[in-house]
């Protein structure tokens, strides 16, 4: 009853609303690699949580961030060498048109400077996002995102209905067909913009649209919505908070998705728990948006936070985690996949190496969601022992994203109780 008499004084302290996961929550208490601990002591495999991304409590990022507290923090105003250095290290990642950054603490603050430099570098103020996207929490951001009520209404924001092959606008389209029409209502988006005075500024999207449930997308897709946007003269922002820092296997999601974005954000995995995000563009577009922001954060460009960004690179880099993260992803999605013909209630399994979806369905002619068996799924999975939960336009995709130090026996043990669920729900 302890528990019960937490979640009170959370629901009196923090207000009532404020989301908590399952049906009974977990009051977990301590975290180390890929498990986490719950305050009776039993132990379960994480695989939700992509901010952890070299494990949870990483000794070499715990080092890390307790020495250089212990030295001096201190906001960017001052020189220091650190943080320069991981600046320069972190943009060397990228492209080669990726050449300064702007720190900040969240993927709410990185993609809003981001929005602000396409504005002022484009001299243009309208934006286009996908009908499914989360982008962040800000009033700016926020309209772009399909929690916010009725979100896409916002002046100078339009939507567009994100790339899926598993359900696309129209049946019986080729490959090619398909792509054509998901850009020709890009365009309708676009010119909806223009009605009201708004040229393009920039496109906003997830390289691997994972809030929309990582779909199989047309091929050619996004470099043709590059080419797109570029002509209406606007700029392409990747958001890689949770598709970056080796997710996929890449470094970042548009390299698997092929296309060369503008502008890069990316926020969680970068300080492994420590708030930090980027905000990464050509060095002129940078210079633009300093000329016209003077933008400060207190917390942003620190020492500590280029101590802690420098290790989770060694540390990702050390445990060759992008590997990991294509190999373990790939078979995990490919035992996945084998399951769609034993289980009624698997529509489709999709997968970028460590970020996998499996969309469940009440029928398979017609696609159905099924809304109560995800979340059931989850709750199952829950009480085996592997936290996971559940996204996607209509919230029947089981979300499966672990850190990125989830193992092949992770996995095996994973596939047991998925089986087991599976055997009780799928009725």
């Amino acid at each position: 009853m302890a528990k019960d008499s937490l979640q009170r004084r959370r629901d009196i302290a923090l207000g009532f609303g404020a989301e908590l996961f399952y049906d009974t929550p977990l009051e977990i208490v301590r975290g180390e690699g890929v498990y986490l601990y719950d305050n009776d002591g039993r132990r379960y495999v994480d695989m939700y949580n992509n901010v952890p991304c070299v494990g949870h409590a990483n000794p070499a990022v715990v080092h890390a961030m307790a020495e250089q507290q212990a030295t001096v923090n201190v906001h960017g105003r001052y020189l220091h060498e650190s943080i320069v250095t991981f600046a320069e290290r972190f943009t060397g990642l990228n492209h080669d048109d990726i050449e300064s950054v702007v720190f900040s603490c969240s993927g709410t603050e990185a993609n809003e400077v981001a929005i602000q430099m396409a504005r002022i570098v484009t001299g243009n103020h309208g934006l286009i996002c996908t009908d499914a996207a989360y982008h962040g929490n800000s009033e700016l951001v926020g309209s772009l995102s399909y929690l916010w009520i009725d979100p896409l209404k916002s002046r100078g924001v339009r939507a567009f209905p994100y790339p899926d092959c598993y359900r696309p606008l129209a049946e019986g389209l080729s490959d090619g067909e398909l792509c054509e029409a998901y850009l020709a209502r890009v365009e309708t988006a676009i010119d909806s913009l223009k009605t009201e005075g708004a040229d393009l500024a920039a496109l906003i999207m997830c390289p691997i649209f994972a809030n929309e449930g990582v779909p199989d997308i047309p091929s050619g897709f996004m470099t043709d919505i590059t080419n797109l946007v570029h002509r209406e003269g606007g700029l392409v922002i990747s958001d890689e908070v949770q598709s970056g820092y080796g997710r996929t296997g890449c470094w970042w999601g548009y390299e698997t998705t092929g296309f060369r974005p503008d502008i890069i954000v990316t926020g969680k995995p970068m300080g492994n728990g420590l708030p930090l995000a980027a905000t990464a563009a050509r060095k002129d577009f940078v210079d633009a948006f300093r000329s016209k922001k003077d933008y400060f954060n207190t917390c942003a460009s620190t020492p500590l936070q280029a101590a802690v960004g420098m290790a989770v690179l060694d540390e990702i880099e050390r445990l060759d985690l992008l590997r990991n993260a294509a190999e373990v992803g790939t078979r995990l999605t490919r035992e996945l996949k084998s399951r769609i013909d034993l289980y009624s209630a698997i529509g489709d399994v999709r997968g970028c190496g460590l970020f996998i979806s499996v969309e469940m369905i009440k029928d398979s002619d017609t696609r159905e969601p099924d809304v109560t068996l995800t979340s059931s799924l989850s709750d199952c999975l829950k009480d085996k022992g592997f936290l996971v939960s559940h996204s996607g336009k209509f919230d029947n995709v089981l979300k499966i994203r672990p850190p990125l130090v989830f193992s092949h026996a992770n996995t095996d043990d994973f596939l047991v109780a998925f089986d087991a669920c599976m055997r009780d729900l799928d009725g």
